[in-house]
């Protein structure tokens, strides 16, 4: 063992740049690998967190209808008339919980059935929006068919107030309270 120690001394203070110069290098090429892996995440980042507004995709929810529009030079388009849409359904994995993000499910009584936007922010935000103008719009429609008087008979209020509270619009206090005022009790 004292003579490989021996020998190493020697070929050290007999070729010392050889070595320095190896060490460096090592240490460049672990500084590149570095800076190069953290180029690439910040760019990755970056796009991902800007991708909407590179597509150019725009979701739009009015007191009327559903408008979703995407690209810069291919364009696609797509609108929902609040009427037709039957349900909507949001889906987060943990990760997009924590970047504000994820998939929304309109599911509408149209051609196309079901429609998926994905990337969406804070989804279930735009789903309680959504059913908020989908109630408002049946609101305004039954005070105009009923010459702006209280919309049909109790029972069908009290199956509008169940449709709205299985869809997470009113919380089953809210739901017990209207109720309550429908019956008289």
């Amino acid at each position: 063992m004292t003579f490989v120690v021996r020998m190493a001394l020697r070929e050290i203070r007999a070729s010392w740049q050889r070595l320095l110069f190896f060490f460096i290098c090592i240490a460049v090429g672990v500084a590149a690998i570095v800076t190069i892996r953290s180029v690439i995440q910040s760019v990755r980042t970056g796009l991902s967190r800007e991708a909407r507004t590179l597509t150019g995709a725009d979701f739009v929810i009015t007191s009327d209808r559903i408008i979703f529009r995407t690209g810069v030079f291919a364009k696609h388009g797509i609108e929902i008339p609040l009427e037709r849409v039957n349900n909507v359904i949001f889906h987060q994995s943990v990760i997009e919980r924590i970047l504000g993000a994820g998939d929304l499910l309109i599911e509408s009584g149209g051609e196309t059935g079901q429609q998926r936007f994905t990337e969406v922010r804070d989804p279930d935000r735009v789903q309680a929006l959504i059913h908020t103008q989908v109630d408002a719009k049946m609101a305004r429609r039954g005070v105009q068919a009923s010459g702006g008087g209280a919309t049909g008979d109790v029972a069908s209020q009290l199956e509008k107030l169940e449709g709205m509270l299985q869809r997470g619009t009113l919380t089953p206090t809210e739901f017990e309270v209207q109720k309550r005022k429908l019956l008289g009790a």
